[in-house]
Protein backbone atom coordinates (compact mmCIF):
# COMPACT_ATOMS: atom_id res chain seq x y z
CA UNK A 1 0.00 0.00 0.00
CA UNK A 2 1.25 3.47 -0.83
CA UNK A 3 2.59 5.39 2.16
CA UNK A 4 -0.02 8.04 2.97
CA UNK A 5 2.11 9.88 5.52
CA UNK A 6 3.07 13.48 4.85
CA UNK A 7 5.96 15.02 6.79
CA UNK A 8 5.94 18.78 7.32
CA UNK A 9 9.04 20.60 8.51
CA UNK A 10 8.10 23.75 10.40
CA UNK A 11 5.06 24.52 12.52
CA UNK A 12 4.54 28.16 11.57
CA UNK A 13 1.47 29.48 9.80
CA UNK A 14 2.28 27.77 6.48
CA UNK A 15 3.21 24.43 8.04
CA UNK A 16 0.17 24.48 10.31
CA UNK A 17 -2.20 25.20 7.43
CA UNK A 18 -0.57 22.57 5.22
CA UNK A 19 -0.94 19.99 8.00
CA UNK A 20 -4.59 20.83 8.52
CA UNK A 21 -5.46 20.63 4.83
CA UNK A 22 -3.67 17.31 4.30
CA UNK A 23 -5.09 15.76 7.47
CA UNK A 24 -8.62 16.84 6.53
CA UNK A 25 -8.08 15.12 3.17
CA UNK A 26 -7.32 11.86 5.00
CA UNK A 27 -3.53 11.74 5.16
CA UNK A 28 -1.47 10.94 8.22
CA UNK A 29 0.62 14.02 8.97
CA UNK A 30 3.74 14.46 11.07
CA UNK A 31 4.75 18.03 11.92
CA UNK A 32 8.45 18.36 12.70
CA UNK A 33 8.87 21.55 14.76
CA UNK A 34 12.25 22.20 16.37
CA UNK A 35 10.90 24.71 18.91
CA UNK A 36 11.14 24.85 21.88
CA UNK A 37 13.98 22.32 21.86
CA UNK A 38 15.85 24.51 19.38
CA UNK A 39 14.84 28.16 19.63
CA UNK A 40 15.15 31.15 17.35
CA UNK A 41 15.92 34.77 18.11
CA UNK A 42 12.38 35.90 17.28
CA UNK A 43 10.16 33.13 18.72
CA UNK A 44 9.22 33.09 22.39
CA UNK A 45 7.27 29.83 22.70
CA UNK A 46 7.04 26.33 21.29
CA UNK A 47 3.45 26.83 20.12
CA UNK A 48 2.46 26.28 16.52
CA UNK A 49 1.63 29.28 14.30
CA UNK A 50 3.36 31.75 16.64
CA UNK A 51 3.24 35.27 15.20
CA UNK A 52 6.55 37.07 15.72
CA UNK A 53 6.25 40.33 13.79
CA UNK A 54 2.83 42.00 13.61
CA UNK A 55 -0.53 40.74 14.85
CA UNK A 56 -2.29 41.92 11.69
CA UNK A 57 -3.52 39.97 8.68
CA UNK A 58 -4.06 43.35 6.98
CA UNK A 59 -7.22 44.32 5.06
CA UNK A 60 -10.26 42.06 5.31
CA UNK A 61 -12.02 43.73 2.36
CA UNK A 62 -12.62 40.94 -0.16
CA UNK A 63 -14.07 43.24 -2.82
CA UNK A 64 -11.44 45.98 -3.10
CA UNK A 65 -8.26 44.48 -1.65
CA UNK A 66 -6.15 41.57 -2.86
CA UNK A 67 -5.18 40.36 0.61
CA UNK A 68 -8.83 40.54 1.69
CA UNK A 69 -9.62 38.37 -1.33
CA UNK A 70 -6.98 35.90 -0.17
CA UNK A 71 -8.76 35.80 3.23
CA UNK A 72 -11.99 34.95 1.38
CA UNK A 73 -10.38 32.16 -0.62
CA UNK A 74 -8.81 30.58 2.46
CA UNK A 75 -12.11 30.72 4.35
CA UNK A 76 -13.87 29.11 1.38
CA UNK A 77 -11.30 26.32 1.45
CA UNK A 78 -11.85 25.58 5.14
CA UNK A 79 -8.56 27.13 6.20
CA UNK A 80 -7.59 26.66 9.84
CA UNK A 81 -5.55 29.87 9.99
CA UNK A 82 -8.52 32.02 8.95
CA UNK A 83 -10.88 30.11 11.24
CA UNK A 84 -8.63 30.83 14.21
CA UNK A 85 -8.01 34.43 13.09
CA UNK A 86 -11.77 35.00 13.09
CA UNK A 87 -12.11 33.31 16.48
CA UNK A 88 -9.46 35.54 18.08
CA UNK A 89 -10.18 38.71 16.12
CA UNK A 90 -9.52 42.13 17.65
CA UNK A 91 -11.03 45.47 16.59
CA UNK A 92 -8.77 47.00 13.92
CA UNK A 93 -10.93 49.13 11.65
CA UNK A 94 -11.00 47.54 8.21
CA UNK A 95 -8.09 45.24 9.03
CA UNK A 96 -8.06 41.74 10.53
CA UNK A 97 -5.92 41.76 13.68
CA UNK A 98 -5.75 38.96 16.23
CA UNK A 99 -4.89 38.25 19.84
CA UNK A 100 -1.63 36.55 18.98
CA UNK A 101 -1.41 34.34 22.09
CA UNK A 102 -4.99 33.11 21.81
CA UNK A 103 -4.60 32.59 18.06
CA UNK A 104 -1.44 30.51 18.41
CA UNK A 105 -2.88 28.43 21.24
CA UNK A 106 -6.06 27.86 19.23
CA UNK A 107 -4.12 26.59 16.21
CA UNK A 108 -1.92 24.41 18.43
CA UNK A 109 -4.91 22.84 20.18
CA UNK A 110 -6.78 22.08 16.95
CA UNK A 111 -3.76 20.44 15.32
CA UNK A 112 -2.71 18.41 18.35
CA UNK A 113 -6.30 17.18 18.80
CA UNK A 114 -6.65 16.06 15.17
CA UNK A 115 -6.57 12.24 14.98
CA UNK A 116 -4.45 12.27 11.80
CA UNK A 117 -1.77 14.65 13.08
CA UNK A 118 1.24 14.11 15.34
CA UNK A 119 3.85 16.66 16.34
CA UNK A 120 7.52 15.81 16.84
CA UNK A 121 9.89 18.22 18.52
CA UNK A 122 12.88 17.65 16.32
CA UNK A 123 15.20 19.57 14.05
CA UNK A 124 15.48 18.32 10.48
CA UNK A 125 19.01 19.11 9.33
CA UNK A 126 19.10 17.61 5.83
CA UNK A 127 16.84 17.13 2.83
CA UNK A 128 15.15 13.71 3.07
CA UNK A 129 15.87 11.26 0.27
CA UNK A 130 12.44 9.62 0.22
CA UNK A 131 8.90 9.94 1.50
CA UNK A 132 6.53 12.89 1.07
CA UNK A 133 7.69 16.20 2.52
CA UNK A 134 6.74 19.85 2.75
CA UNK A 135 9.39 22.26 4.02
CA UNK A 136 7.75 25.30 5.59
CA UNK A 137 10.52 26.56 7.84
CA UNK A 138 9.90 30.19 7.01
CA UNK A 139 12.34 33.07 7.21
CA UNK A 140 14.15 31.60 10.21
CA UNK A 141 15.23 28.32 8.64
CA UNK A 142 17.93 26.71 10.79
CA UNK A 143 21.54 27.05 9.68
CA UNK A 144 21.91 23.31 9.13
CA UNK A 145 18.81 22.92 6.96
CA UNK A 146 19.61 26.14 5.14
CA UNK A 147 23.05 24.80 4.28
CA UNK A 148 21.50 21.54 3.02
CA UNK A 149 19.09 23.47 0.79
CA UNK A 150 21.90 25.57 -0.64
CA UNK A 151 24.00 22.49 -1.26
CA UNK A 152 21.16 20.79 -3.12
CA UNK A 153 20.11 23.76 -5.24
CA UNK A 154 23.66 24.72 -6.16
CA UNK A 155 22.88 28.37 -5.61
CA UNK A 156 23.06 30.86 -2.81
CA UNK A 157 19.79 31.38 -0.97
CA UNK A 158 18.57 34.94 -1.16
CA UNK A 159 18.14 36.89 2.05
CA UNK A 160 16.67 40.13 3.32
CA UNK A 161 16.24 41.62 6.77
CA UNK A 162 12.82 41.79 8.38
CA UNK A 163 12.42 44.07 11.37
CA UNK A 164 10.04 43.68 14.33
CA UNK A 165 7.97 46.59 15.66
CA UNK A 166 7.99 47.45 19.39
CA UNK A 167 4.98 46.83 21.67
CA UNK A 168 3.81 49.33 24.29
CA UNK A 169 1.74 48.83 27.47
CA UNK A 170 -1.53 50.66 26.78
CA UNK A 171 -1.84 52.11 30.27
CA UNK A 172 1.47 53.95 29.82
CA UNK A 173 0.16 56.02 26.87
CA UNK A 174 -0.78 59.61 27.75
CA UNK A 175 -4.40 59.95 26.61
CA UNK A 176 -4.37 63.69 27.17
CA UNK A 177 -2.27 63.80 23.99
CA UNK A 178 -3.24 60.59 22.14
CA UNK A 179 -6.71 59.54 21.01
CA UNK A 180 -8.54 56.48 19.69
CA UNK A 181 -9.60 56.56 16.03
CA UNK A 182 -9.24 54.39 12.93
CA UNK A 183 -8.20 56.24 9.82
CA UNK A 184 -11.29 57.69 8.09
CA UNK A 185 -13.35 56.13 10.92
CA UNK A 186 -13.30 52.79 9.10
CA UNK A 187 -15.21 49.88 10.59
CA UNK A 188 -18.76 48.70 11.17
CA UNK A 189 -18.63 48.91 14.96
CA UNK A 190 -17.50 51.54 17.44
CA UNK A 191 -14.68 49.22 18.53
CA UNK A 192 -13.38 49.03 14.95
CA UNK A 193 -13.75 52.77 14.40
CA UNK A 194 -11.60 53.39 17.50
CA UNK A 195 -9.13 50.54 17.03
CA UNK A 196 -5.97 52.66 16.80
CA UNK A 197 -4.23 54.99 19.22
CA UNK A 198 -2.97 58.14 17.51
CA UNK A 199 -0.08 60.31 18.63
CA UNK A 200 0.12 63.68 16.79
CA UNK A 201 3.26 65.65 15.97
CA UNK A 202 3.67 69.24 14.88
CA UNK A 203 6.39 70.13 12.39
CA UNK A 204 9.09 70.89 14.97
CA UNK A 205 8.42 67.62 16.81
CA UNK A 206 8.55 65.69 13.54
CA UNK A 207 11.83 67.27 12.45
CA UNK A 208 13.41 66.57 15.85
CA UNK A 209 12.17 62.98 15.67
CA UNK A 210 13.72 62.49 12.22
CA UNK A 211 17.02 63.95 13.44
CA UNK A 212 17.03 61.51 16.38
CA UNK A 213 16.20 58.56 14.12
CA UNK A 214 19.05 59.35 11.78
CA UNK A 215 21.54 59.82 14.61
CA UNK A 216 20.50 56.76 16.65
CA UNK A 217 22.89 53.86 17.13
CA UNK A 218 21.94 50.96 14.88
CA UNK A 219 22.46 47.20 15.02
CA UNK A 220 25.48 46.11 13.01
CA UNK A 221 25.20 43.33 10.45
CA UNK A 222 27.29 40.22 10.69
CA UNK A 223 30.22 39.86 8.34
CA UNK A 224 29.10 38.64 4.92
CA UNK A 225 25.49 39.73 5.38
CA UNK A 226 23.91 42.35 3.16
CA UNK A 227 20.89 44.51 3.90
CA UNK A 228 18.58 43.81 0.98
CA UNK A 229 15.36 45.04 2.62
CA UNK A 230 11.87 44.14 1.45
CA UNK A 231 10.11 47.45 0.79
CA UNK A 232 6.95 46.31 2.57
CA UNK A 233 8.76 45.94 5.91
CA UNK A 234 11.50 48.57 5.95
CA UNK A 235 13.02 49.63 9.28
CA UNK A 236 11.75 53.09 10.14
CA UNK A 237 15.25 54.58 10.16
CA UNK A 238 15.91 53.24 6.67
CA UNK A 239 12.76 55.00 5.47
CA UNK A 240 13.99 58.21 7.12
CA UNK A 241 17.32 57.88 5.33
CA UNK A 242 15.46 57.88 2.01
CA UNK A 243 14.16 61.40 2.65
CA UNK A 244 12.92 63.47 5.57
CA UNK A 245 9.33 63.43 4.29
CA UNK A 246 9.21 59.67 3.61
CA UNK A 247 7.69 58.74 6.97
CA UNK A 248 5.13 61.54 6.78
CA UNK A 249 3.87 60.02 3.55
CA UNK A 250 4.15 56.45 4.90
CA UNK A 251 3.33 55.05 8.35
CA UNK A 252 3.17 58.55 9.89
CA UNK A 253 0.79 60.11 7.36
CA UNK A 254 -1.69 62.46 9.09
CA UNK A 255 -4.68 61.88 6.80
CA UNK A 256 -8.15 60.65 7.79
CA UNK A 257 -7.72 61.63 11.45
CA UNK A 258 -9.03 64.45 13.66
CA UNK A 259 -7.41 65.18 17.01
CA UNK A 260 -10.26 65.70 19.53
CA UNK A 261 -7.84 67.50 21.85
CA UNK A 262 -7.27 70.15 19.16
CA UNK A 263 -9.87 69.61 16.40
CA UNK A 264 -8.92 72.78 14.51
CA UNK A 265 -5.22 71.90 14.34
CA UNK A 266 -4.14 69.50 11.60
CA UNK A 267 -1.22 67.34 12.80
CA UNK A 268 1.92 67.47 10.68
CA UNK A 269 2.45 63.73 11.26
CA UNK A 270 0.73 60.99 13.28
CA UNK A 271 2.16 57.85 14.88
CA UNK A 272 -0.44 55.07 15.11
CA UNK A 273 -0.51 52.19 17.60
CA UNK A 274 -2.64 49.11 16.90
CA UNK A 275 -4.18 46.86 19.54
CA UNK A 276 -2.01 43.76 20.00
CA UNK A 277 -4.00 41.54 22.35
CA UNK A 278 -7.62 40.76 23.21
CA UNK A 279 -7.42 42.46 26.58
CA UNK A 280 -6.36 45.71 24.96
CA UNK A 281 -3.39 46.02 27.31
CA UNK A 282 -0.76 45.98 24.56
CA UNK A 283 -0.39 48.09 21.42
CA UNK A 284 2.22 47.80 18.70
CA UNK A 285 3.58 50.87 16.92
CA UNK A 286 2.37 50.55 13.33
CA UNK A 287 5.11 50.50 10.71
CA UNK A 288 7.86 51.04 13.28
CA UNK A 289 10.03 48.03 12.53
CA UNK A 290 13.54 48.98 13.55
CA UNK A 291 17.18 47.96 13.81
CA UNK A 292 18.06 50.59 16.40
CA UNK A 293 19.76 49.35 19.54
CA UNK A 294 17.50 48.97 22.55
CA UNK A 295 18.75 52.05 24.42
CA UNK A 296 18.34 54.18 21.31
CA UNK A 297 14.81 52.89 20.76
CA UNK A 298 13.68 54.03 24.20
CA UNK A 299 15.26 57.46 23.73
CA UNK A 300 13.80 58.01 20.26
CA UNK A 301 10.32 56.53 20.75
CA UNK A 302 9.67 58.43 23.98
CA UNK A 303 10.01 61.63 21.92
CA UNK A 304 6.61 60.78 20.42
CA UNK A 305 3.85 62.88 22.03
CA UNK A 306 1.84 60.57 24.27
CA UNK A 307 4.68 58.06 24.63
CA UNK A 308 6.97 60.14 26.86
CA UNK A 309 6.44 57.67 29.72
CA UNK A 310 5.74 54.58 27.64
CA UNK A 311 6.61 51.17 29.01
CA UNK A 312 7.69 48.69 26.37
CA UNK A 313 6.55 45.07 26.55
CA UNK A 314 8.94 44.33 23.70
CA UNK A 315 11.42 46.47 21.85
CA UNK A 316 12.04 46.16 18.16
CA UNK A 317 14.51 43.74 16.65
CA UNK A 318 15.85 42.57 13.34
CA UNK A 319 16.44 39.16 11.87
CA UNK A 320 17.60 37.58 8.66
CA UNK A 321 14.97 36.15 6.35
CA UNK A 322 15.90 33.39 3.93
CA UNK A 323 13.99 32.49 0.79
CA UNK A 324 14.45 30.47 -2.38
CA UNK A 325 14.85 31.71 -5.90
CA UNK A 326 11.59 29.91 -6.55
CA UNK A 327 11.19 30.73 -10.27
CA UNK A 328 14.27 28.60 -10.97
CA UNK A 329 13.95 25.99 -8.21
CA UNK A 330 10.24 25.14 -7.85
CA UNK A 331 7.71 23.79 -10.33
CA UNK A 332 4.08 24.91 -10.49
CA UNK A 333 3.19 22.28 -7.88
CA UNK A 334 5.62 23.92 -5.38
CA UNK A 335 7.92 20.90 -5.76
CA UNK A 336 11.69 21.18 -5.74
CA UNK A 337 12.63 20.37 -9.31
CA UNK A 338 15.71 18.42 -8.25
CA UNK A 339 13.77 16.39 -5.62
CA UNK A 340 10.07 16.37 -6.53
CA UNK A 341 9.10 14.42 -3.40
CA UNK A 342 9.84 17.66 -1.51
CA UNK A 343 7.54 20.68 -1.64
CA UNK A 344 8.15 24.10 -0.17
CA UNK A 345 5.52 26.38 1.35
CA UNK A 346 5.29 29.69 3.13
CA UNK A 347 7.69 32.58 3.28
CA UNK A 348 10.68 30.50 2.23
CA UNK A 349 9.09 30.33 -1.26
CA UNK A 350 9.34 34.10 -1.67
CA UNK A 351 5.89 35.23 -0.65
CA UNK A 352 5.73 37.97 1.96
CA UNK A 353 3.22 38.23 4.78
CA UNK A 354 1.35 35.99 7.18
CA UNK A 355 -1.65 35.54 4.89
CA UNK A 356 0.39 34.81 1.80
CA UNK A 357 2.53 32.30 3.71
CA UNK A 358 -0.51 30.51 5.08
CA UNK A 359 -2.11 30.46 1.61
CA UNK A 360 0.94 28.72 0.15
CA UNK A 361 0.71 26.22 3.02
CA UNK A 362 -2.93 25.60 2.22
CA UNK A 363 -2.11 25.00 -1.43
CA UNK A 364 0.92 22.80 -0.71
CA UNK A 365 -1.11 20.63 1.67
CA UNK A 366 -3.84 20.12 -0.91
CA UNK A 367 -1.39 19.46 -3.74
CA UNK A 368 0.49 16.91 -1.62
CA UNK A 369 -2.73 15.13 -0.62
CA UNK A 370 -3.88 14.91 -4.23
CA UNK A 371 -0.55 13.52 -5.41
CA UNK A 372 -0.29 10.95 -2.63
CA UNK A 373 -3.85 9.76 -3.29
CA UNK A 374 -3.18 9.50 -7.01
CA UNK A 375 -5.82 12.07 -7.96
CA UNK A 376 -4.06 15.05 -9.52
CA UNK A 377 -5.57 18.50 -9.13
CA UNK A 378 -6.33 20.90 -11.94
CA UNK A 379 -4.11 23.97 -12.02
CA UNK A 380 -5.17 26.79 -9.72
CA UNK A 381 -6.52 29.58 -11.94
CA UNK A 382 -4.16 32.55 -12.05
CA UNK A 383 -7.25 34.76 -11.88
CA UNK A 384 -7.53 33.89 -8.16
CA UNK A 385 -5.39 35.43 -5.42
CA UNK A 386 -3.87 32.05 -4.57
CA UNK A 387 -3.26 31.24 -8.21
CA UNK A 388 -1.77 34.65 -8.97
CA UNK A 389 0.71 34.23 -6.13
CA UNK A 390 1.83 30.71 -6.98
CA UNK A 391 2.08 31.61 -10.67
CA UNK A 392 4.27 34.57 -9.81
CA UNK A 393 6.72 32.76 -7.56
CA UNK A 394 7.04 29.65 -9.73
CA UNK A 395 7.58 31.34 -13.05
CA UNK A 396 5.83 34.67 -13.39
CA UNK A 397 8.61 36.59 -11.67
CA UNK A 398 11.95 37.45 -13.22
CA UNK A 399 14.43 35.05 -11.63
CA UNK A 400 17.37 37.48 -11.80
CA UNK A 401 15.55 40.13 -9.79
CA UNK A 402 13.25 37.90 -7.72
CA UNK A 403 12.21 39.46 -4.41
CA UNK A 404 9.55 38.58 -1.80
CA UNK A 405 6.08 39.57 -2.95
CA UNK A 406 2.80 40.41 -1.23
CA UNK A 407 -0.39 39.54 -3.05
CA UNK A 408 -1.60 42.49 -5.14
CA UNK A 409 -3.81 43.08 -8.15
CA UNK A 410 -0.74 43.71 -10.29
CA UNK A 411 -0.21 39.91 -10.27
CA UNK A 412 -3.67 39.24 -11.78
CA UNK A 413 -4.45 38.91 -15.49
CA UNK A 414 -6.21 42.15 -16.57
CA UNK A 415 -9.96 42.30 -16.91
CA UNK A 416 -10.72 43.60 -20.38
CA UNK A 417 -13.14 46.39 -21.18
CA UNK A 418 -12.71 48.37 -17.96
CA UNK A 419 -11.45 51.91 -17.45
CA UNK A 420 -7.81 52.19 -16.42
CA UNK A 421 -6.18 54.61 -14.00
CA UNK A 422 -7.27 55.72 -10.54
CA UNK A 423 -10.81 56.71 -11.56
CA UNK A 424 -11.68 53.22 -12.72
CA UNK A 425 -9.98 51.46 -9.84
CA UNK A 426 -13.03 50.55 -7.75
CA UNK A 427 -14.85 48.96 -10.68
CA UNK A 428 -11.67 47.23 -11.79
CA UNK A 429 -10.90 45.78 -8.36
CA UNK A 430 -14.50 44.60 -7.96
CA UNK A 431 -14.23 42.86 -11.34
CA UNK A 432 -10.99 41.18 -10.25
CA UNK A 433 -12.53 39.90 -7.01
CA UNK A 434 -15.83 38.79 -8.56
CA UNK A 435 -13.94 36.79 -11.19
CA UNK A 436 -11.57 35.35 -8.60
CA UNK A 437 -14.36 34.18 -6.29
CA UNK A 438 -16.18 32.42 -9.11
CA UNK A 439 -13.00 30.76 -10.38
CA UNK A 440 -11.85 29.73 -6.89
CA UNK A 441 -15.24 28.21 -6.09
CA UNK A 442 -15.14 26.29 -9.37
CA UNK A 443 -11.61 25.04 -8.61
CA UNK A 444 -12.67 23.84 -5.16
CA UNK A 445 -15.66 22.05 -6.70
CA UNK A 446 -13.41 20.34 -9.28
CA UNK A 447 -10.99 19.35 -6.54
CA UNK A 448 -13.78 17.90 -4.40
CA UNK A 449 -15.11 15.81 -7.27
CA UNK A 450 -11.58 14.55 -8.04
CA UNK A 451 -10.73 13.62 -4.50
Amino acid sequence: MTDRTLHIVGGGLAGSEAAWQAAQAGLNVVIHEMRPKVGTFAHQTGKLAEMVCSNSFRSDDSEQNAVGLLHWEMRAAGGLIMEMADAYRLPAGGALAVDREGFSQGVTDRLRQHPNISVETSEITSLPEDGHWIIATGPLTSDALGAAIRAETGSQALAFFDAIAPIVHADSVDLSKAWFQSRYDKGDTEAERTAYLNCPMDRDQYEAFIDALLAAEKTEFHEGETAGYFDGCLPIEVMAERGRETLRHGPMKPVGLTNPHAPDVKPYAVVQLRRDNKLGTLYNIVGFQTKMKYGAQKSVFTMIPGLENARFARLGGIHRNTFLNSPTLLDDQLRLRAKPHIRFAGQITGVEGYVESAAMGLLAGRLAAAQIMGKPLPAVPDTTATGALVTHITGGAEAKTFQPMNVNFGLFPPVTGLKGGRRGRRDRYKAYTDRAKADWAAWLDAEASGL
